[in-house]
C-alpha cells in the first residue's frame, strides 16, 4: 500500500481513558454468523449519560488510542464502545465487506449491547467511511458524529477537477488501488519484499507522511505492529487492510455531498450534530477537499487544527475539545479557520 493508504496506520493504546473491567463475552455472534470483538471504556454504561461508538482507522483496532482526560469523562459521564471492524483484531473477516455491511456491522453492535436506540459516532482516518455508511443507512440510530482527519474519495462525483489536477496523491490513490483489485499476489511481494526493509516505511521516511507535530507523537508511540513485514507476510492481515482499502477507496453507491441533514431543525434547534475535524497540514488528506465538502455540506461542523498534521487525535487536548463540541455544543475559536475557501 502506497503513501495515501499507509499513512492511515496508527495503533496506540491510550494512557488517559480507563479500560471497564475485561468482559469474558466480549465477541458478538453478527446474524451473517461471524464474531465482532469490542471493548467497552469510560463509565458503566448503565451510569452513562453519553454513549460513543469509536471506529478505528486502517491497520489499527479497538485498542486505538483516542487521547481523552479521564477527569473529562468521569465529570461528563461517556461511556464508550470500540470494536474490531471485520478482520481486524479478534473479528472475523467479512468476505462480502461494502460500504453498507459497515454500517450493519455498527447496528448490530448497538444492538446487541443494548445501548440504546440512539447512540454518538466518532470514526478515525479511513474508519471514517464507515461513518459516512452509517449516515446513509441508519441515520436514525444517530445521536450525533464525528469524524476526526477523514479519508476523501477521489472518486466522488462532487469534487471538483480543479482541486485534484495537481494533486498527486490522485494518481497514487489510482494506481493503488488498480494493483490491490487486479494483481493482489504482486502488491504483497512488493510490500513484504521492497517496501519494508526494516519495521515500517512510515517509521523510515514518516517526514512524507507527517508534519513535525505528528513526528514529535511517534516519538513516544509504540510503532506500527501492522504494517511490519512480518505482519503483513500474513495472508489474514494482508487481506483485510486490501479489502478494507477497496472498499474505501471504490465507487460508492452514493455521494455524501447528496446526503440529507440527518439533524434537521424542528420547531426547536435540535441539539444532534456532525463535525469534521482536519489538520491544516495534513500531508495524507489535503485540508482544501474537506473545506470544499464542508462547503456543500453546509450542516457539517468544520474544525480545523491550525497545525496540525494527520495523527490531531493523538494531540493534547483535542479529543477533549472534540467531546466538548460533540457533546456539549462547545467550540473553541482556535478550531475555526479564519476563512473557509469554496471550489475554484
Amino acid at each position: 500500500f502506497t503513501y495515501p493508504s499507509s499513512s492511515f496506520f496508527f495503533f496506540a493504546r491510550s494512557t488517559k481513558m480507563a479500560d471497564q473491567p475485561p468482559n469474558p463475552q466480549n465477541r458478538m455472534k453478527l446474524r451473517d454468523g461471524r464474531y465482532l470483538a469490542y471493548k467497552e471504556r469510560g463509565i458503566p454504561k448503565d451510569d452513562a449519560k453519553f454513549t460513543i461508538v469509536l471506529v478505528h482507522g486502517f491497520g489499527s483496532s479497538k485498542d486505538m488510542n483516542f487521547n481523552v482526560s479521564q477527569e473529562f469523562v468521569e465529570e461528563t459521564g461517556i461511556y464508550f464502545v470500540l470494536y474490531d471492524r471485520a478482520g481486524y483484531g479478534e473479528s472475523d473477516p467479512n468476505p462480502k465487506r461494502s460500504l453498507k455491511s459497515e454500517a450493519s456491522d455498527v447496528q448490530e453492535l448497538a444492538d446487541g449491547l443494548q445501548i440504546g436506540s440512539r447512540f454518538y459516532l466518532i470514526g478515525i482516518s479511513m474508519g471514517s467511511y464507515t461513518v459516512w455508511s452509517c449516515l446513509k443507512h441508519i441515520p436514525q440510530r444517530l445521536a450525533g458524529v464525528a469524524m476526526v482527519a477523514p479519508v476523501v474519495n477521489y472518486r466522488w462525483p462532487s469534487i471538483p477537477k480543479s482541486l485534484m489536477k495537481n494533486d498527486y496523491r490522485r494518481e497514487v490513490l489510482k494506481w493503488s488501488f488498480w494493483i490491490a483489485k487486479y494483481f493482489p499476489g504482486l502488491l504483497h511481494w512488493w510490500v513484504t519484499q521492497n517496501m519494508f526493509p526494516t519495521t515500517s516505511v512510515l517509521e523510515k521516511t514518516p517526514a512524507n507522511y507527517f508534519n513535525d507535530q505528528d513526528i514529535e507523537v511517534l516519538k513516544h508511540t509504540k510503532g506500527f505492529p501492522m504494517l511490519s513485514k512480518e505482519k503483513l507476510r500474513e495472508h489474514g492481515v494482508f487481506e483485510t487492510l486490501r479489502s478494507d482499502f477497496l472498499v474505501a477507496f471504490a465507487d460508492w453507491d452514493f455521494d455524501p455531498a447528496d446526503l440529507p441533514d440527518p439533524f434537521p431543525s424542528g420547531p426547536e434547534k435540535s441539539p444532534s450534530s456532525v463535525h469534521i475535524w482536519q489538520g491544516y497540514e495534513d500531508k495524507v488528506i489535503p485540508f482544501q477537499l474537506q473545506r470544499c465538502l464542508c462547503h456543500k455540506l453546509a450542516w457539517i461542523k468544520y474544525h480545523e487544527v491550525p497545525k496540525g498534521g494527520h495523527l490531531i487525535v493523538h494531540y493534547e487536548g483535542v479529543c477533549d475539545a472534540i467531546l466538548k463540541s460533540l457533546l456539549l455544543g462547545e467550540d473553541l475559536p482556535m478550531y475555526k479557520p479564519k476563512a473557509v475557501v469554496t471550489e475554484p
